[in-house]
């Protein structure tokens, strides 16, 4: 039976990290247990490649949600990356931290050195950043590339000008000083090529001898030692492999993610005893908090035509698609070069909102309805627009004692009020963007939702029509004081009443955060790192108050 100080679950954003800071001990050996493959894949690497690993099994855990009281009876797809990456080697390789508040609210529900302060060390800590950027905010020499968009697009220029005649003002950089504003997207893109956790942290790290990723190996249950937890039992090869156990000297950590690292707590006896009693799984640890109080954002896609100008749904196909092929193999630029959003905005639900709760992307494509990641073929622009805090919280439950058995997702998304009242809102503010005047000679009409929704009560009927996930997962292994009864870890991402065992992904995020996850999920594994290793954390950063 091998042995190593570390055995972490999962290779996707925060396991890449963890194992890049962890092996910078060279007497440290650690072992990472990735269920999906290698990433060798091209449509990985290739950013427009995401419409591809969208659906593709093979790099992707393609789960499904189960319907919610108020999504129309839908079971929305929700694809989680499965290959050396994790989900930063099929995302949309946006590059979005989050406000202020976001980081303040996780120290005030009770956890010491999370406060916006004490985070923003390791944001930068992590980061290349190329381009506009105050150095206070960005970091200049990370191993994470960070850049902005550089496709110019009459469409975008014409929505940010259409954004601007609304009172909503251009801002350089919404990871800097200030989020509210529109602006390019910022992404993970290094000429032409998608920056995965792989890629800037995991890969590097294999280089050492300290270093062992195994691939096709999917963890099936935490092994105890009373209440210590000693190693990882994991099948090689998938369904009807090889049992493998490998034992930790010194900790287990679970990085699988949102869905993944609370169903493997469950199946290893950690969790809610009436829910493990139902599934005929032993209680090994009672711990209630583990996979509830999921949250994700729920984004309802408005849809408008558009005249005078091509979009990119005619530019994917025949001549045009192969010459913009063959712009990539010599550039690395053009539309294969691009991520699936392009224009970023936040902004206010309404007057009395403190800081921007509204997030809208827009793009000069349409996607065919209720098909996320194919294309339309007539021309189109979409604004997605989604409630950056939700309120509304679900959970994610093993469905059996079978570990490879997808888990229960249920999101419930918009089952509170103010989550209703926001995303009616957001879309509203959609329209007014799609229609307004700098964008006059290339609207052609409203798709989505479409001129005959009107009032609050129609555009809610709408949203529960179309909207999806944004693939924001988060808030399952939750942080905060053991006097909680929902909390999983405590702020050093131990799990609570066990040794030797502790979580670190999004799911630690005891609130949802303005923003897409990635960027603090990898945050969250760096800032681990030096707990893990017992290092002095970084320096708090000394901010202006306002």
């Amino acid at each position: 039976m091998d042995r190593f100080d570390y055995v972490i679950v999962g290779a996707g954003s925060a396991g890449c990290v963890l194992t890049n800071r962890l092996s910078e001990d060279a007497g440290t050996s650690i072992c990472v247990l990735e269920a999906g493959p290698r990433d060798w894949h091209p449509y990985i690497h290739l950013p427009a490649g995401f419409i591809k690993t969208f659906h593709m099994k093979s790099v992707n855990w393609a789960y499904q949600q189960e319907p919610g009281p108020w999504t129309g009876g839908r079971s929305i797809y929700a694809p989680r990356g499965k290959t050396l990456g994790g989900s930063s080697s099929i995302n949309g390789h946006i590059y979005n931290r989050g406000q202020r508040q976001d980081f303040d609210t996780w120290a005030q529900l009770g956890n010491r050195g999370w406060g916006y302060p004490d985070v923003l060390p390791y944001f930068k800590r992590l980061e290349r950043r190329i381009g506009e950027g105050e150095d206070t905010f960005r970091g200049r020499d990370g191993s994470l590339t960070v850049t902005t968009m550089e496709w110019r697009d009459p469409l975008c220029e014409a929505f940010m000008a259409g954004a601007m005649s609304l009172g909503i003002p251009r801002n350089p950089d919404y990871n800097g000083a200030i989020q509210e504003g529109v602006s390019y997207a910022q992404r993970t893109i290094k000429d032409g090529r998608r920056v995965s956790a792989a890629t800037a942290f995991l890969h590097p790290a294999r280089k050492r001898p300290n270093v062992h990723v195994r691939t096709h190996a999917h963890a099936t249950e935490i092994i105890f030692d009373g209440k210590r937890a000693v190693g990882v039992r994991y099948v090689k090869g998938g369904k009807g492999g090889t049992p493998v156990e490998v034992r930790a000297n010194k900790e287990v950590i679970l990085a699988g993610g949102t869905y993944n690292s609370p169903q493997l707590l469950q199946l290893s006896g950690v969790g809610s005893p009436e829910l493990l009693r139902s599934l005929g799984i032993e209680v090994r640890h009672a711990l209630p908090g583990v996979g509830e109080g999921l949250q994700d954002h729920y984004a309802p896609r408005s849809v408008a035509r558009v005249k005078n100008i091509k979009t990119i749904n005619e530019l994917r196909r025949g001549l045009s698609l192969w010459v913009e092929a063959l712009k990539w193999a010599t550039t690395r630029r053009g539309l294969l070069s691009l991520s699936p959003t392009m224009v970023y905005c936040f902004w206010h639900s309404g007057e009395t909102t403190e800081s921007s709760d509204l997030q809208l992307t827009f793009t000069p494509a349409s996607y065919k309805e209720g098909v996320q990641g194919q294309l339309e073929d007539e021309p189109g622009m979409t604004v997605a627009s989604w409630q950056q805090r939700p309120e509304s919280r679900g959970y994610v439950r093993a469905r059996s004692a079978d570990p490879f058995a997808p888990p229960i997702i249920q999101t419930n998304y918009l089952i509170e009020e103010l989550d209703r009242r926001t995303v009616v809102a957001g879309m509203k503010l959609a329209r007014r963007l799609l229609a307004s005047a700098p964008l006059a000679p290339y609207y052609a009409y409203e798709d989505f939702p479409g001129p005959g929704v009107q009032t609050d009560d129609e555009f809610l009927a709408a949203a529960t029509q179309r909207g999806t996930t944004t693939f924001h997962p988060g808030c399952t292994c939750r942080m905060g004081p053991a006097d909680s009864s929902w909390a999983v870890v405590d702020d050093q991402l131990r799990v609570h009443g066990l040794q030797g065992l502790r979580v670190v992904d999004a799911s630690i995020m005891p609130r949802m955060i303005s923003a897409n996850l990635n960027a603090s999920t990898l945050m969250i594994a760096d800032k681990a790192s030096d707990l893990i290793r017992g290092r002095k954390p970084l320096e708090a950063a000394a901010l202006s108050s306002n």
